[in-house]
Formats: structure tokens, C-alpha cells, sequence
């Protein structure tokens, strides 16, 4: 088996990580002003709890439903049960703790499973999209180093996923297979909070992607996070809507589990359907859905009345979410409240939230909002000598993230890493590091946000990334891929916008 080696051999410590060019004087201010500001959140959150302890908890106390897609319903009992046996597979197929496991297939109840029993051995989990072509599947499994492809669906696997892993060099096994198995029966092994948990694959602007390596107490808070600013109760249902591949499927694979909620995995036919995925919404009793911009527009184009009567939350993230499109949420659905929310892959998944008001709609741009628990947020100004000083109230800067929610950086990528991540010189933090996003933003006072303490306002990147439908691309990724072509010698790649309202367009 192709293990590509231990994940921790593959990663940067702290050590080796640059020095933010700050001065003292300026990291003192830096922190003062993300105290008085509110970009710093303190919380308490058990951070050595695995997911998987939870659902056993739950399973021991009653039988309950855990997940649930269009073919089969899961209780907590049943979930557990499948995780231990999935996690006698792998481990018999030579998987051992510190390596990096591929999950591919369809988005189904067993790809939570699989992530359960990835946890429980102590291994990482890193996902192929079934929808992914045969080369990316390839690169993103021979980056990590995967040993294995753990294929959940119930025929054969997707053509791509079988190719990308013969060139990968990684054996497939079969979730099916693990029905023979017992159960697996030792604890689950968390040596250390900063242990690595899942590997995600964003673009790079090299043609190649980048695997940004999260860490258990990174993961653990950010599902403590939705958690407390959702109010998540046992009577909630999250909608499992995100392919594989991006880092929000996580939270909604794993975030009701720990509170003995549900969650309900909806297939792509009904997820791409808005009329279909509106009944499944009612049908299924789902409280909480988390859509990119575009699909909450289609979402309302085709919305019945009466329907989503059930629902609590709408997440808006992937996109900047426009202020005309929230107000036609908020006039729509009054009984559902609109979180706007913003983060990077590279800090296991969202840093704020802000909940959509009326009085936002006042602003060419929505706030992004404010720190979950354990982040801490920093503006910076990028001055002519090098330096970086701290922005106040009012003025444009770069965000840099810091605290427990900090990845690892990129998986076998030091220059890379070196280029985002930083030794953190503001405080003393569980990772140690800090994070450059690479967005512009700007602080709003309680004044001009009408919010009752300051926000972040996104202004957009400050590099060549972009996103398009909700998926994070570095433009010269795209000339890269275009630049591989015998018949291109040279590629340029621009985004233009076009009118949402193609009536509002005028002649160029």
C-alpha cells in the first residue's frame, strides 16, 4: 500500500514558519484594537471530545435518527455500529493513525460513517468528488498521500474515481465490504488536540492544488461554533447540500450529531431542483439549510406559498451575498433568519457570522460580522517599508485570522505555506500561527453598520483568486490547466460580471 508516509512528517511546525514584519509597539496595538472591537471571542468548548464519542453517547441513551438520505435512515445506534465496522475495514486494508484516507462516491449516510470511522482509528479523511475528473482525482489523492479509496456507493465505482486512483497508485476498497466485519473495538485515538483531522483541496495558482490540513480542536470548535450561534437543539435538521470537496460539507456531515440532532443528505437531482429541494425541505422537517447566493436566488424565483414554514436558518456562504438579493429573503421569509458567513478552508472552514438585519440593506456591501468563538481577528495595512500596522474603525486593510481554528497549512507544501501562514505575534494561541487571508475588509462602526457593536465589512480579494458559483479558483490556475493544452502557447484568464437582471444590461 501506497501510504505516502505520516501527515505530521509533511507539515510545517510553527518553528518554521515566517515572522509577521509587525513591531512590538504595533502587535500591542494590534491587540488592543481587536479587543475594544470585538474581533476577539472567548468561549469554552471541550476541544478533546470526539464527534464520534458524542454519537455513542446518544446511541447508549436512546434510539433516535441520525442521518438520513433517499435511501436509508441511520439511527444514532446504527451510525456508530457502521463506523466501527468501516473502521475494522480500513484498518485491516493497512490503514494506521496518522495517515490520509480517500472517501469518493456520491454524497450519501455512508460518507459520514466513513468520516466517524476515519476518526475513530485516527486516521485523515480527505474526499473525491464523484463529479471530479479522472486527473484531479489523481492529484488530489497522490498529494495527500492517500494509501486507500474508501468507495461508498453501492455499484461500481464512478469511472474517474477508478482511474484517478490506478494513477494515484490507491488501492480501492469497498464501504459494502464492511458489512462482513465486526465492529472495531478500541477508543477513539486523539493524541493531541493539534492532531491533523481531514485534508481539503483548494486551488492553486500553480495548476496543482493546495491540501489545507485541519486540526481536531479547529474542527471540534468550529462545530461548537455553529452550535452556539445557531442555537442548535435536538430537534433541528440540517440539510447536508455541499459536495464533497468543499470544506462546508463537514460541518454539515458532522454538526447535528453532537447536539442529537439529524442530519439529511440531499442528492444533487433534488439539490439542484429548487422546486424539489423546497419539498424535501417540508417534507423532511429541515430547519437549517446553507446555500451559496445563487442558489438562494433560484430558491426564491421558484419559491410556493407556504412553503419552507419549517425552516429557522438560511446560511448564505461560498459567494458575496448581495444586499438586494437579503432583502428579498427578508420580506419573504421573516420567519427565517439570514446568516451571512465567511471564512477560509485554511481555517477549518468559517471565522464570522453576522445575522442579516433590515438596516443592513442601508449598505452597498453586507457585513460579514463578526468572530466565532475562539477567533481572533486582525485588519492589517500593509505599509511601503514592509511593515504591517493595524487598521481602526473606518479603515480598508487585510483580514489576518488567528486562534484555535488556524489549519496545520498546506500538506507537503513549505513555500507555500510560508507564503500564507505566520508564527502569530498577537497572543499565545492553541496553533501558534496566523493566518493571511488575502481579502480586503473594513471595520464598520456600530454607526454605519446599525449593528450594536463594530463588523467586518468584505471588500473583495486582494490577489487574483476569485470565486465563480461558489467555488474558490486562483485564476492562474486556470491559465496553468488552459497553458498544458499542445495547441496554447499563452493563456490570460479575466472574470467579467455580468447583470444579474440581463434586462439591465446596456451595450458595451
Amino acid at each position: 500500500m501506497n501510504a505516502g508516509g505520516q501527515v505530521a512528517e509533511r507539515l510545517l511546525g510553527p518553528a518554521g514558519l515566517p515572522v509577521l514584519a509587525v513591531s512590538p509597539a504595533e502587535a500591542a496595538r494590534a491587540r488592543e484594537l481587536a479587543a475594544r472591537h470585538g474581533m476577539t471571542r472567548e468561549h469554552p468548548v471541550d476541544l478533546a471530545d470526539p464527534v464520534i464519542t458524542r454519537v455513542e453517547r446518544f446511541a447508549a441513551a436512546g434510539d433516535r435518527p441520525a442521518v438520513t438520505d433517499a435511501t436509508r435512515s441511520l439511527s444514532y445506534a446504527g451510525l456508530a455500529a457502521e463506523a466501527r465496522r468501516l473502521a475494522t475495514l480500513l484498518e485491516r486494508a493497512g490503514v494506521e493513525p496518522g495517515t490520509v484516507v480517500g472517501v469518493g462516491g456520491a454524497r450519501c449516510a455512508t460518507v459520514i460513517s466513513a468520516f466517524l470511522a476515519i476518526e475513530l482509528i485516527g486516521a485523515l479523511y480527505v474526499p473525491a468528488d464523484e463529479t471530479w475528473p479522472a486527473a484531479r482525482v489523481r492529484d488530489v489523492l497522490a498529494q495527500a498521500g492517500a494509501g486507500v479509496l474508501l468507495t461508498v456507493d453501492a455499484g461500481e465505482p464512478a469511472p474517474a474515481l477508478r482511474a484517478g486512483a490506478a494513477e494515484a497508485g490507491c488501492e480501492i476498497i469497498r464501504a459494502g465490504a464492511a458489512d462482513a466485519c465486526e465492529p472495531w473495538p478500541g477508543e477513539p485515538r486523539l493524541h493531541a488536540l493539534d492532531q491533523p483531522r481531514y485534508v481539503l483541496f483548494t486551488s492553486g495558482s500553480t495548476g496543482r492544488p493546495k491540501g489545507a490540513v485541519v486540526e481536531h480542536q479547529g474542527m471540534i470548535n468550529h462545530l461548537h461554533a455553529k452550535i452556539v450561534d445557531l442555537e442548535l437543539t435536538p430537534a433541528d435538521v440540517l440539510a447536508q447540500t455541499a459536495p464533497l470537496g468543499f470544506d462546508i460539507s463537514v460541518w454539515q456531515m458532522l454538526c447535528p450529531l453532537l447536539v442529537g440532532g439529524r442530519v439529511d443528505v440531499i442528492g444533487d437531482d433534488v439539490g439542484h431542483d429548487p422546486m424539489a429541494f423546497a419539498r424535501a425541505v417540508d417534507e423532511q422537517g429541515i430547519t437549517i439549510v446553507e446555500l451559496v447566493p445563487t442558489m438562494v436566488r433560484h430558491l426564491l424565483d421558484d419559491l410556493r406559498p407556504g412553503s419552507l414554514g419549517g425552516l429557522r436558518w438560511m446560511i448564505a456562504t461560498g459567494e458575496e451575498l448581495p444586499a438586494e438579493l437579503s432583502r428579498r429573503w427578508l420580506e419573504t421569509m421573516p420567519h427565517a433568519r439570514l446568516l451571512n458567513a465567511y471564512g477560509p478552508t485554511e481555517c477549518s472552514d468559517d471565522v464570522t457570522h453576522h445575522t442579516v438585519t433590515a438596516k443592513d440593506l442601508e449598505l452597498l456591501r453586507l457585513p460579514i460580522g463578526t468572530p466565532i468563538v475562539n477567533a481572533q481577528l486582525y485588519v492589517l495595512r500593509h505599509e511601503d517599508d514592509g511593515t504591517w500596522s493595524a487598521c481602526d474603525l473606518g479603515e480598508t486593510g487585510e483580514l489576518f485570522v488567528g486562534g484555535v481554528c488556524v489549519g496545520r497549512g498546506y500538506l507537503g507544501d513549505d513555500e507555500r505555506t510560508r507564503e500564507a501562514f505566520y508564527a502569530d505575534p498577537f497572543e499565545r494561541t492553541p496553533s501558534g500561527r496566523l493566518y493571511r487571508t488575502g481579502d480586503a475588509v473594513k471595520l464598520l462602526s456600530p454607526s454605519a453598520s446599525g449593528a450594536g457593536a463594530p463588523t467586518l465589512q468584505y471588500l473583495g480579494r486582494v490577489d487574483r483568486q476569485v470565486k465563480i458559483a461558489g467555488v474558490r479558483m486562483e485564476l492562474g490556475e486556470i491559465e496553468a490547466v488552459l497553458q498544458r493544452h499542445p495547441g496554447v502557447g499563452a493563456a490570460a484568464v479575466v472574470v467579467h460580471e455580468y447583470p444579474v437582471n440581463p434586462a439591465a444590461a446596456v451595450d458595451r
